[in-house]
């Protein structure tokens, strides 16, 4: 049966309630609709203008006729976000990690990987001919030994995602950046789970840490906080923005994205640019969900992000309470190996300016029944 997923968006910062059909009368609590931009009104209108005025899609790579001026006016626009040079589009921030560091890194280099990277990272490096070490997760010691060990190597460049997206940990990217100017190395941060609203203003998890100075280079997505349609960016110095353009294999070979995707992303920034109100009311709703489900008794990963891993280790658990939860009417997703390591099988939470504090509240006693059946919580 086709019923009505109710979502809370916000139109000219007024909130407003729409209706989607969905499977059940469900609230979904596992989307990376951060900010619930993917169903404001304005950034609909915006995709339908763009569709209206420029088609479904441009039938071209960028450097033929794929370049129109809505993707330079959002990369301007996301290179101003980000307080950098320029920025560069792709079709999707895997893309971006894909075609990056075989660009930028030679067999006289050195990459640094964080062993918990998201698994584009990962590939994007195995494509490059640099000497590659992996560090333990947020090991800053570990880090500091293999920063040592490359000085052997022309280049360093540090590779972490900005905030983790299994346990929704954020990377001590001060202590990183202290690094890397000691042992005189770049940092690389991919900040799809970040972008649009951590920091105070939604800048990352660099602003929020008080290093957008020193980051050298950011992956980030348009498919999450940004609109939730597709596509992905690069953003840094303007030479390597240049060099990419020439030599980057997933933005030479692929489709532009098509106008929809680029307007409705692009009227997702003017809001975030416009006022922070969105990505606070995300916060707080963050803030209660975790306070609440601690109260209740859950173990929750992470700190201070809308991603909320409820702990829970075993698989099998996982699995029947995220079946529990939807008869509930609750949307929710359990993760087990090998998405992530055995013994850490969870509920992976995401909390969205989308829902109201009454759907928080829903989730959690939902949470609680569920727990009490399975004996987790008492």
């Amino acid at each position: 049966k086709s019923r009505n997923l109710i979502y809370v968006v916000f139109s000219n910062f007024q909130i407003n309630v729409i209706q989607f059909k969905f499977t059940g009368n469900t609230l979904n609590f596992c989307a990376n609709n951060y900010l619930g931009l993917s169903s404001h009104p304005a950034v609909i209108a915006a995709g339908i203008a763009a569709l209206r005025d420029y088609g479904a899609g441009l039938s071209s790579v960028r450097f033929i006729c794929g370049t129109q001026d809505l993707h330079k006016n959002l990369e301007q626009k996301i290179a101003e976000f980000h307080q950098r040079d320029d920025a560069i589009l792709y079709a999707s921030c895997f893309d971006a990690n894909a075609g990056i560091f075989e660009v930028l890194l030679t067999p006289e280099d050195a990459i640094l990987s964080d062993e918990l990277n998201h698994a584009s990272i990962i590939d994007g490096i195995r494509l490059c001919k640099a000497n590659k070490y992996r560090y333990r997760h947020l090991d800053l010691t570990d880090l500091e030994n293999k920063l040592k060990d490359a000085q052997k190597h022309r280049l360093r460049l540090i590779a972490t995602d900005g905030v983790f997206s299994m346990d929704g940990d954020i990377a001590p990217l001060k202590e990183i950046c202290d690094l890397a100017e000691k042992y005189n190395a770049m940092v690389f941060i991919d900040e799809c789970h970040a972008t649009g609203f951590m920091g105070p203003t939604g800048r990352g998890t660099d602003e929020l840490l008080g290093v957008m100075d020193r980051v050298a280079i950011i992956n980030s997505t348009l498919g999450k906080a940004l609109g939730g349609a597709a596509g992905g960016y690069t953003v840094g110095p303007q030479a390597l923005i240049d060099l990419l353009r020439q030599r980057s294999r997933p933005y030479l070979f692929s489709n532009t994205l098509p106008p929809p995707v680029v307007g409705s992303a692009t009227k997702a920034l003017e809001l975030l640019m416009a006022s922070a109100e969105i990505a606070q009311s995300m916060a707080a709703k963050t803030k209660r969900f975790r306070s609440e489900m601690q109260a209740a008794g859950f173990t929750i990963g992470g700190a201070d992000h809308p991603i909320c891993p409820v702990m829970l280790g075993d698989a099998r658990l996982a699995s029947l309470m995220a079946d529990d939860m939807l008869k509930k009417g609750i949307y929710v997703i359990g993760f087990s190996y090998p998405v992530v390591p055995k013994g850490k099988a969870r509920i992976r939470v995401q909390i969205s300016a989308a829902h109201s504090n009454e759907d928080i509240d829903r989730c959690v006693d939902s949470f609680r029944e569920v727990g009490r059946k399975h004996g987790v919580v008492s």
